[in-house]
């Protein structure tokens, strides 16, 4: 390192955010996720003897991926290198693997790469660093907030150990907090600052679990509060509530958060529970996503779990999708409320779902039967000569508009697709069919 880097370095320490300063540096300051870094658990008696394998962290941004990364950084007697994934490329990884060969055979020191973001890499660029993990020429830390069981390779996963870090409680943000408005070296100490109780339950409460985000929030405070008549920084809940005015809400559009959340708001629908539905659909919304998504889930759920249960259902949910089309936001949140809430609110049937896969299952695994020739056109010419259409039975001209006829190809015959359910309209249709079929006394 020059001069001008180690200028650099100073006054990038001095300069950066409060979040990053106040990072820790020891075990001991972490706040927060004892479940994995609790003095009895795996991960801390690791790093304390510097053993440290091949991991990745996995948790909500703001939860400390990077920083148990930099603290195994500062404890281990290992080379310690980071890239971040959206910015490194091949070039970067050859030349960390190359410098991490010849450490390893000149002087016998391990390396370990932190790769933050990891799931950003593709195929490729993991699937190059496995030998490398696999043989020991680099110790791999990853940091994702994605499923690492999706967005990472297999073959690096099964050389890792995954460790979940979870949103940090009000009570652990409360105290970072704290520490950031009276540590002197890296926080705002030297501001001479109070603050309240209740902006901290605020701060703490708005913050989600996500600590950068408070000490963010914390920061612009102090910042740019003026300072009292005796001299003193307060913050209090008004001045904690202009440093954060919409909760953080944990949800990628692309991520997890987006298929757990639809998840949970279909099931809801289908397990007819219309709280869950409407605050499903509200964190949806809080978080941006598209209404038309949300709508196209509505008319799923509706054809799937109501169907014929409650054929309305289905045509609440279609004119919904229409109408937030040509109203956005925020009108469109009622529509979808109206919808979420009468599709979780009906009689339930999985009947047409049930029967449409196993129709297609069973089309999948036979083979492809002839339809009988009386039900084939009989418009064409020459139809009449290969027999198509004779014999055919027009069901309206007889009784109840229906007539007993063979309408599944031979092959199929005695085969049942559909069973219609005991709830809402489906017993009508189900005493509807016996009546015309003379079958009532069945």
């Amino acid at each position: 390192m020059d001069l001008f880097d180690y200028m650099r370095e100073n006054t990038m320490e001095k300069e950066s955010p409060l979040a990053s300063r106040l990072r820790p540096r020891t075990l001991d300051e972490i706040v927060g996720q004892q479940h994995i870094i609790g003095k009895d658990k795996l991960l801390y008696r690791a790093i304390k003897a510097d053993k440290i394998s091949s991991v990745i962290f996995y948790g909500p941004p703001g939860t400390g991926k990077t920083t148990i990364a930099k603290v195994i950084a500062n404890t281990t007697s290992a080379e310690f290198k980071q890239i971040n994934a959206t910015s490194a490329g091949k070039k970067d990884m050859e030349q960390v693997v190359e410098e991490a060969k010849s450490r390893l055979g000149m002087y016998g020191k391990k390396t370990i790469l932190f790769v933050d973001e990891i799931h950003r890499f593709n195929k490729g660029q993991q699937d190059y660093l496995l030998p490398f993990v696999e043989d020991g020429t680099i110790i791999l830390i990853g940091a994702t907030t994605e499923n690492p069981y999706f967005e990472v390779n297999s073959a690096l996963l099964s050389r890792s150990i995954i460790f979940e870090l979870k949103p940090l409680s009000a009570d652990s943000i409360k105290e970072l907090l704290r520490r950031a408005v009276s540590d002197n070296e890296r926080g705002m100490g030297a501001y001479d600052v109070t603050i309240d109780e209740a902006a901290l339950d605020f701060l703490a409460d708005v913050a989600n679990g996500d600590a950068r985000a408070a000490l963010n929030a914390i920061e612009i405070g102090v910042l740019t509060t003026p300072r009292g008549s005796d001299g003193q920084i307060h913050i209090d809940l008004s001045v904690a509530s202009e440093c954060i005015q919409r909760r953080v809400i944990k949800y990628d559009k692309e991520g997890d958060n987006h298929y757990d959340t639809i998840s949970a708001f279909i099931k809801s629908m289908r397990g007819s529970d219309p709280d869950a539905a409407v605050y499903y659909l509200a964190r949806m919304l809080y978080a941006g996503e598209p209404v038309a998504f949300i709508a196209r889930r509505i008319m799923i759920c509706a054809a799937e779990d109501v169907s014929n249960a409650d054929p309305q259902a289905l045509m609440v949910a279609v004119n919904a999708a229409l109408a937030v089309e040509r109203l956005g936001m925020p009108e469109a949140r009622i529509v979808l409320a109206q919808a979420a809430v009468y599709v979780a609110c009906a009689p339930k049937s999985n009947s047409s779902i049930c029967a449409i896969d196993k129709a297609m299952d069973y089309v999948s695994s036979h083979p492809t039967a002839p339809v009988p020739a009386h039900l084939r056109d009989s418009h064409y010419k020459g139809a009449a000569k290969l027999g198509h259409g004779i014999g055919y039975q027009y069901a309206h001209n007889f009784e109840n508009h229906y007539v007993n006829q063979q309408y599944l190809p031979d092959e199929v015959m005695g085969e049942h697709f559909l069973e219609l359910g005991d709830l809402g309209y489906e017993p009508a249709m189900k005493a509807y069919m016996r009546k015309i079929k003379g079958e009532e006394h069945d």
